[in-house]
């Protein structure tokens, strides 16, 4: 059955790209905060580029946040999706989806890691997810971001900026990525087709 996947709708750009590599991977999607849609969809995907609060925000006026905490599909996080299934966020002080326990961070920057960080990153895998498969450790994925979460119960992958944050979680049907597959060649685009092949 060809996946369908739901991309909430919480304010991110970038969303046509994601779109693509999804088509690419013979999956169609739609952008939407239609609650219905959501929970019909085979995959959800919470992509993110923005703020923590304004994101927050948006999925709090469509009432989406006990609806996304309740999906029993597969469920992606990327960016600053990611970020959202954390339990909180120093930026702006913000209280998140909880779906994993910890606090966004923001990074720590030195002459050698500028913040943003922005650009290529190796991802040293800490456990042999099937969201991994096909992939080598130490792969090179894409990162734009100023917040991490710090590596913990649930982190599947680590890379390093001044010090190593959380690169990837999973906990039972979320799955999180601070980098963005959708731009992350060969390894991002295995790293969704794995993604589609849950629950499929």
């Amino acid at each position: 059955m060809e996946a369908h996947v739901a991309i909430v709708d919480c304010g991110g750009a970038n969303i046509a790209s994601l779109s693509n590599a999804l088509n690419r991977l013979g999956a169609s999607s739609e952008l939407t905060n239609d609650v219905r849609a959501i929970r019909n969809a085979s995959h959800v995907i919470l992509p993110g580029v923005g703020a923590a609060a304004d994101a927050m925000q948006r999925i709090e006026e469509n009432d989406l946040a006990s609806v996304i905490t309740g999906l029993e599909q597969p469920v992606l996080g990327i960016c600053l999706g990611m970020q959202l299934l954390a339990g909180s966020s120093a930026e702006d002080n913000v209280a998140c989806l909880g779906v994993v326990p910890g606090s966004v961070r923001k990074l720590q920057a030195t002459l050698e890691a500028p913040v943003p960080n922005i650009g290529w990153c190796r991802v040293q895998q800490t456990d042999a997810h099937a969201m991994f498969a096909g992939i080598d450790t130490d792969s090179y994925f894409y990162f734009v971001h100023s917040f991490a979460l710090p590596a913990g119960e649930y982190t599947i992958a680590t890379a390093n900026h001044s010090t190593p944050f959380s690169a990837a979680f999973a906990r039972h049907n979320f799955i999180a990525a601070q980098f963005h597959p959708e731009r992350s060649a060969a390894s991002g685009a295995r790293f969704l087709k794995n993604f589609l092949e849950e629950a499929a």
